[in-house]
């Protein structure tokens, strides 16, 4: 009803009373949309957040400082979608978002805070039942975030819910409390990628894993210095679970163990590339090599000198490919699975190294 009615109406410092406590689908859908003087928010009282009904309602009014309370206790999909994205002033959001199912309420809060740089501190979001996409890109690009949510505590997550949340967060210094026991399809793709600052990872992953569940999870954050731990042994199925997945993370100086036996197609493709602090590799005990498991895995990791490999059977097409490119000139190659790697190659035994069949 309410859709585009004030649509760029960027001389707009005030906004109507919106008094409606029942809402219908999209009712503000993009109703102050680009209105970059207006300073205050009305008050939104509504207990039921409707699907669409607050998509993209204050997307880029760049002189909102302050959110209004959001008090609904059900939820719709897509209603909070991009409500607040581009707000660039915003530095004042509720203290909690308090529904805690959200089932079926799909990308309900996708992008709502994205691109708000004057944000430091988040809602807290109790929810424990998730929706696909539910967190997608939520704070991306919050630079001045500080503070993220104490807890996310749904233990079963689902596909994209917390794709990019936190992307380019690049002040953030510690992860949410994170601890679950069941992935999905790129569940936490990107999830801290660009997070520059991170240091203080609280996050427990369980022992399974989904196609691309944590791709590129902790991509370029330069100042991490631990990894979380990676139990899964059996990789099936879960295709670029760990694609990049620590790619350009600098100071990372300990990789995690990586168990899994069973691997999927690109499962490690990228995933310590130009970690330049790293100096021995994870021991990889899978004995058959798939399809492009290990390419470009080490790439330009520069201090690299100790590889441990069990694989037997390295037939598989792009497997190893360029896996140890740019690595140190010198270092131990531990074949302890007897495959036959072409020498002085990148995509095999590196010049320089020395192999060995024994530890």
């Amino acid at each position: 009803c309410y859709h585009n009615m004030f649509y760029a109406c960027t001389s707009l410092t005030t906004a109507p009373v919106l008094p409606a406590t029942t809402l219908a689908a999209g009712c503000y859908n993009n109703m102050f949309q680009g209105c970059s003087n207006l300073t205050t928010a009305p008050v939104l009282p509504a207990m039921n957040a409707s699907r669409y009904c607050y998509t993209a309602m204050f997307q880029n009014c760049t002189a909102l400082t302050t959110a209004p309370a959001l008090p609904a206790t059900t939820i719709g999909d897509n209603a909070y979608n991009s409500m607040f994205k581009g707000c660039t002033h915003l530095t004042s959001v509720p203290a909690s978002l308090p529904i805690t199912d959200l089932t079926g309420a799909n990308a309900c809060y996708a992008s709502m805070f994205e691109g708000c740089t004057a944000l430091t501190t988040a809602p807290s979001l109790p929810a424990t039942t998730l929706a696909d996409n539910c967190y997608y890109g939520m704070f991306k690009g919050c630079k001045y975030l500080t503070t993220p949510p104490s807890t996310l505590s749904a233990t079963t997550l689902v596909s994209n819910c917390y794709y990019e949340m936190f992307k380019n967060c690049q002040r953030l210094t510690s992860t949410p409390v994170i601890s679950f026991t069941a992935t999905a399809k790129s569940c936490c793709n990107s999830m801290f990628e660009g997070c520059n600052a991170l240091v203080n990872i609280s996050v427990t992953l369980p022992d399974n894993v989904s196609t691309s569940c944590y791709q590129g999870m902790f991509n370029e954050c330069k100042a991490m210095t631990t990894a979380p731990a990676l139990p899964a042994t059996d990789l099936t199925g879960a295709n670029s679970c760990y694609y990049n997945m620590f790619n350009r993370c600098f100071a990372l100086t300990t990789a995690p163990v990586l168990p899994a036996t069973t691997l999927a197609s690109q499962c490690y493709t990228y995933m310590f590339r130009q970690c330049t602090s790293l100096t021995t590799a994870p021991a990889l005990p899978a004995t058959t090599l798939v399809y492009a498991c290990y390419e470009n895995m080490f790439l330009n990791c520069t201090n690299l000198n100790n590889v441990t490999t069990y694989a037997q059977d390295i037939s598989a097409n792009l497997c190893v490919n360029s896996w140890l490119s740019g690595v140190s000139g010198t270092g131990d190659f531990y074949n302890l699975g007897g495959a036959t790697y072409t020498a002085d190659s990148a995509s095999g035994i590196p010049t320089g190294w020395t192999e060995h069949s024994t530890l």
